[in-house]
């Protein structure tokens, strides 16, 4: 099972306005609308970021790159991406005429983060810095987004950076949550062999049971992440074990 994490950038609207506070921007007065400007992404696992934007590639290029890794990916870990990048991708996608990639399924952190937890801010630097597992690169800011829309190589080298920078993060930021997560991708569904759902690691330790109304499972936690599932066979009265049609 393939998983990839991914992280976008996008250049702001442009549009003309009348003031500087409290506006309410009509359609008519809009310049130029936001657009990706670039992404980084790796699959778990593997060493490599890749980094593609439309300053190395054209804006098509750039999107179908995208658009073949997410049709090869199983599950997309992001930020915020339920709400943020992949529907910004997806609206780019259908504007160069291509077709939905093949389904995936998402596991977004912040949505862990919130539920999960009561950080004092859900914004990535804050809760990878109070977990101790690094900081967000630095940068100037707006600035710098605007500079790279004006194609300044320097602020590109910058952005790609900072980039590649948040999907370290990211990754760190999901392999300290993934015991937490709940409802995560059963990754161990095509194993052979019984396995923890959530790293597909071997090692476990059977710990109790989890009992329901009427049965009862054996219970287990992995020795590798952590997280916690159940058997799919449920424990008679007696003891013994019988198999039944659930998934862990």
């Amino acid at each position: 099972m393939k998983i990839l994490l991914l992280d976008i950038e996008t250049a702001p609207n442009k549009v003309y306005a009348w003031g500087l506070w409290d506006q309410n921007i009509g359609t008519n007065q809009v310049v130029e609308t936001s657009y990706v400007l670039c992404w980084a992404a790796k699959w778990l696992g593997r060493k490599t970021i890749m980094f593609d934007s439309v300053q190395k590639s054209s804006r098509k290029d750039m999107l179908q790159h995208m658009h073949r890794l997410l049709d090869e990916a199983d599950i997309v870990v992001h930020y915020n991406g339920v709400k943020f990048d992949v529907p910004t991708l997806n609206k780019e996608f259908i504007q160069i005429g291509e077709t939905p990639p093949a389904p995936f399924k998402q596991i977004d952190c912040m949505k862990e983060v919130k539920r999960m937890f009561r950080f004092q801010s859900n914004k990535l630097d804050f809760v990878a810095q109070a977990l101790g597992i690094g900081a967000k690169v630095k940068n100037e800011g707006f600035t710098l987004w605007v500079k790279c829309m004006e194609g300044d190589a320097k602020a590109w080298k910058k952005m790609e950076h900072y980039n590649r920078g948040d999907v370290k993060i990211l990754e760190r930021l999901y392999k300290r949550l993934r015991p937490w997560i709940e409802k995560h991708p059963n990754i161990s569904a095509f194993e052979d062999i019984f396995a923890c759902p959530k790293c597909g690691s071997h090692k476990k330790q059977q710990r109790g049971y989890a009992v329901t109304q009427s049965v009862k499972y054996p219970r287990y936690q992995c020795m590798s992440c952590g997280g916690w599932f159940r058997n799919n066979k449920t424990v008679s009265p007696r003891g013994r074990e019988r198999a039944v049609n659930v998934v862990s």
